[in-house]
């Protein structure tokens, strides 16, 4: 992402910030220095100082006394939580959609699948990862409830963060992806609101146990290098 100051400078700067922790570019534990981020960016440490606390509600960073704010880690306890939680949320979303949807509704969503086909053809991991969030935005607007939309965009960053890293597993990720969000769509159309639900819990479930392997792997190579480097 690109760093442009327009509405909101502190939004800005936090979502620059939050992708670069999405993506990996910030790994846990590493400090982000106001000073030095107010000087790569150009704006006042007042700005990244209301910047961080945005990050910090949004569960991306931990700000402690005296330390400063460092990105937050992705535990298997925070693994767990997260998709606990976003498991029951995204099942009241595509039940009130499969409840609610009109013949209208369908176009955006059907090109949506599209789109997300020929990323999976192309083996085009960001625009697959991009296109899977466009869909989930769509379909928050059948739920009409403002408390549900205020959670979940405090939620996203840390979803696209173990969604990321999810789908960086293997090559086979995207088609197991695009298969489960074809079954939900599936579902929905045919008014199944309870196979919907059912797949997203599916769904999740799968990708908490990849992120899981993936952070146990991680741990384990940092492992073997912490005794090679104790001999």
């Amino acid at each position: 992402m690109s760093f442009r100051a327009n509405e909101s400078l502190a939004e800005q700067i936090a979502q620059h910030l939050g992708e670069q922790i999405i993506s990996g570019d910030l790994v846990e534990g590493e400090r982000i220095q106001e000073l030095r981020i107010a000087g790569e960016l150009d704006v006042s440490r007042g700005s990244v100082r209301e910047a961080l606390l945005i990050l910090q509600r949004r569960h991306l960073i931990e700000i402690y006394p005296r330390r400063g704010a460092v990105v937050a880690e992705l535990s298997p306890v925070m693994v767990k939580g997260l998709y606990e939680l976003v498991t029951a949320l995204f099942g009241l979303i595509v039940r009130r959609m499969a409840e609610s949807w009109k013949q209208s509704d369908l176009e955006p969503f059907l090109e949506n699948m599209s789109a997300l086909q020929d990323a999976v053809d192309s083996q085009d991991i960001e625009a697959f990862y991009e296109g899977s969030f466009e869909l989930l935005s769509r379909a928050r607007r059948f739920v009409g409830n403002p408390y549900l939309d205020n959670v979940l965009s405090d939620l996203q960053p840390s979803v696209r963060r173990a969604y990321y890293l999810a789908l960086q597993v293997s090559r086979r990720e995207l088609e197991e992806a695009h298969g489960y969000l074809r079954g939900v769509m599936d579902a929905i159309m045919l008014r199944q609101a309870d196979k919907a639900a059912e797949l997203v819990e599916e769904f999740a479930l799968h990708q908490r146990n990849l992120v899981l392997e993936s952070l146990l792997r991680v741990k384990q190579i940092e492992m073997a290098w912490a005794r090679r480097h104790r001999r």
